[in-house]
């Protein structure tokens, strides 16, 4: 009898040692009890070695160094003008130390993934089921507010990518997160981009014609008060007045092409 009362004490003993984990350096463990029925008040943060071995317990390890995410395929968006283009988010951010019973509160009902890279599962899980399925969520709503020629402009994309760092950062800070660096890599197809260039081309060829035509509208008023002097001269108007007319006239920036009028030589 004395020797099935060992047994069962060293037996006992055994379970409760096999049932003990001990939380990783650099890892927040996060030690849930009675199934989290009573919701945070069942979440504590641990250190060391911790019993699991009770009904209902379970640790979790949140690492809390910097973890790297980046879209498996490129996602399709659109545009305001209805233009489709390509994204493939990689982003960096890492969990925030006193909010880890939040983050493991709010994701403990998802599978811990296998992963090859020896990533930690549970982060893992979080970025394929939770995060990335949010973060092209906010990319597509932000992108039916920006036009194609907008996007493509110098600088347009930078704009558009710290529109969307700002607004994931929000995102990852409710959700216990901090976001370190975030990239969109916007891809436009060929024919978008030459689209796009070729009515480039077509401002600047009307950006030219209006410049000509405006100093030809000039040159002709210059002309026209050339033609005028020797009429207005016959009416006994001095070298001043003409001067004064002249200089009304002419914006000092529009070359004088042939012979300059006579009254210009006047000086003080």
């Amino acid at each position: 009898m004395k020797r099935l009362i060992n047994l069962m004490l060293v037996c006992m003993t055994l379970v409760v040692f096999a049932s003990c984990e001990r939380v990783a350096p650099n890892y927040a463990g996060v030690l849930m009890e009675n199934y989290g029925k009573q919701g945070k008040e069942d979440f504590k943060v641990v250190s060391g070695k911790v019993s699991t071995w009770e009904w209902g317990t379970e640790l979790f390890q949140v690492p809390l160094f910097d973890q790297r995410g980046e879209f498996a395929e490129p996602v399709t968006l659109k545009a305001a003008d209805n233009t489709e283009f390509n994204a493939r988010p990689t982003y960096s951010y890492k969990v925030i130390k006193n909010r880890a019973i939040d983050v493991v509160f709010d994701n403990k009902h998802i599978d811990k993934a296998d992963t090859e890279s020896g990533k930690d599962g549970f982060m893992q899980s979080l970025e394929d089921n939770i995060l990335e399925p949010r973060i092209y969520d906010l990319i597509k709503e932000e992108s039916r507010k920006h036009k194609t020629d907008s996007l493509m402009a110098d600088g347009g994309s930078l704009l558009f990518e710290k529109r969307l760092e700002q607004i994931v950062d929000k995102e990852f800070e409710k959700r216990g997160l901090q976001l370190l660096t975030f990239s969109a890599q916007l891809e436009f197809s060929k024919a978008v981009r030459e689209k796009i260039d070729s009515r480039n081309e077509v401002n600047t060829n009307i950006s030219v014609l209006d410049q000509q035509i405006a100093e030809q509208k000039k040159r002709n008023e210059l002309e026209q008060l050339k033609t005028e002097q020797a009429i207005i001269q016959s009416r006994g108007l001095t070298k001043e007045i003409l001067y004064k007319q002249f200089i009304d006239k002419w914006d000092g920036r529009t070359p004088l092409y042939g012979i300059a009028p006579e009254f210009l030589k006047i000086t003080k």
